[in-house]
């Protein structure tokens, strides 16, 4: 484990502070306390929040144990948790209601806010915060490339090994463009996207073990014997898992009481503000690794994750709706859910365009965050009722139309490092991609 200033007593009061966040929360939910809605959303997410960040240290520890890829991926995996546990609430919800009425026109497009949300929540702002982030504290620092994990003033670099990961989110994003043009999200969707998942785990479950590059309360964990370190992650597992299962349902009870409160629409919070709260301390971490001067590793992190949500959390949601459903159905899509799809998917196939030559530049950054900005603004004028909306619906299909071309802008110059990215993604042994894994 590569060592870095622990400061004992820092580590300990972040995890301390963690901790307490989620009292406030589960005290809330078990004495089934009524407080102001604005009041009830601030502290079930905070709590949400606090788990968030017990679980994420608790799965970089998990790189002490396995191989690097493999660890990453269960790192995005179990960081991901509280979203699949707020989505989960509103799929099972979306069930119950077409159990007894024969359809699911309130609660479905939550779900699928919730989901599309958090995956253009993660591209729009994630990366591009690591990104730019990262390159600044090259320049700052006047560190070379050798010592910045191959990050440079203006680009970071990613490596050979991790042409998987991008390999298997291409696959997946292509597979999203069909999504759109479905009228339910079927248990055929499912079962590829899952597939697709599990191929994705089985592919990293061949490389090897490697030094981690830890920080933080991890960091000071994973300096303990072996036996300790094991036995806190697992209660730091379970303490967080019990705070998110025991917060979920009314954070998003009160999200939607929030909205009826103050007049938003719960659509518009439930897309940006519940995905917020789950994603907040996954790029947080992404982040300390790029002030660190890792951003390839907290990129690589960010990577993984869009590739759980575009698998395994799509691909789950029709499964939670055919079982509270008690029938084998998939998820109703409403035009505007389509419209949705079409957006995510679009943006995704955008990201892979922009990491298929295994580097992103500040320049690649600063679009996808300005393309992020553009679908937010869109959502807040629509909602204050500036714009109509028929015109946001246009608005939104032509920000999936412009992603689709900037793809294929940015891959006209990477399309034959592409083509080999793939090759290595999909066939190349882990001995040829990782003899050359610190090459740029």
């Amino acid at each position: 484990m590569e060592t870095v200033e622990l400061h004992p007593a820092r580590q300990i009061a972040l995890m301390a502070l963690a901790l307490i966040v989620t009292v406030p929360g589960v005290y809330l939910r078990l004495s089934d306390t009524h407080v102001d809605p604005i009041l009830a959303v601030f502290l079930f997410g905070m709590a949400i929040v606090g788990a968030a960040f017990i679980l994420s240290w608790a799965a970089e520890l998990i790189q002490l144990d396995v191989g690097a890829g493999l660890a990453l991926a269960f790192l995005a995996l179990i960081a991901v948790l509280p979203e699949y546990a707020v989505d989960f609430v509103f799929t099972a919800r979306a069930g119950t209601e077409y159990l007894e009425t024969g359809q699911a026109s309130d609660w479905a497009p939550r779900a699928l806010a919730n989901m599309t949300g958090a995956n253009q929540l993660l591209i729009g702002l994630g990366w591009p915060l690591v990104i730019l982030l990262g390159t600044w504290r090259v320049k700052k620092s006047k560190k070379n490339p050798a010592e910045a994990e191959g990050a440079t003033t203006t680009t970071v670099y990613l490596t050979r090994p991790q042409s998987v990961d991008i390999a298997y989110l291409a696959i997946a994003s292509l597979y999203g463009l069909t999504l759109f043009l479905k009228d339910t999200l079927t248990l055929f969707d499912a079962a590829i996207l899952i597939g697709i998942y599990v191929a994705y785990m089985i592919r990293l479950s061949g490389a090897s073990a490697s030094e981690p590059h830890l920080v933080g309360p991890s960091a000071y964990i994973g300096a303990m014997p072996k036996t300790r370190r094991r036995v806190l992650n697992y209660i730091g597992f379970v303490v967080a898992a019990l705070v998110i299962f025991v917060v979920a349902t009314p954070f998003a009870d009160s999200l939607i009481e929030m909205g009826q409160a103050v007049g938003v629409s719960d659509f518009l919070l439930i897309k940006w503000i519940a995905p917020l709260a789950s994603e907040a301390p996954e790029l947080l971490i992404a982040s300390l690794f790029a002030w660190r001067l890792a951003a390839r590793t907290g990129i690589g992190a960010l990577i993984s994750s869009k590739v759980n949500q575009w698998t395994l959390l799509v691909g789950t949601l029709p499964i939670v709706f055919a079982i509270f459903a008690r029938q084998f159905v998939g998820l109703p899509l409403e035009r505007v859910q389509q419209i949705e799809l079409f957006v995510t998917a679009a943006q995704s196939v955008f990201a892979v365009a922009i990491i298929a030559g295994r580097s992103v530049s500040r320049k690649e950054a600063w679009a996808m965050l300005a393309l992020f900005v553009a679908q937010l603004g869109e959502s807040i004028l629509a909602e204050i009722g500036v714009i109509s909306a028929a015109i946001s619906e246009q608005v939104r299909i032509g920000v999936g139309v412009v992603f689709l071309l900037a793809a294929l802008w940015v891959l006209r110059k990477d399309f034959k490092v592409f083509g080999q990215v793939l090759r290595d993604g999909f066939r190349a042994s882990w001995s040829e991609l990782e003899s050359e894994s610190e090459k740029v």
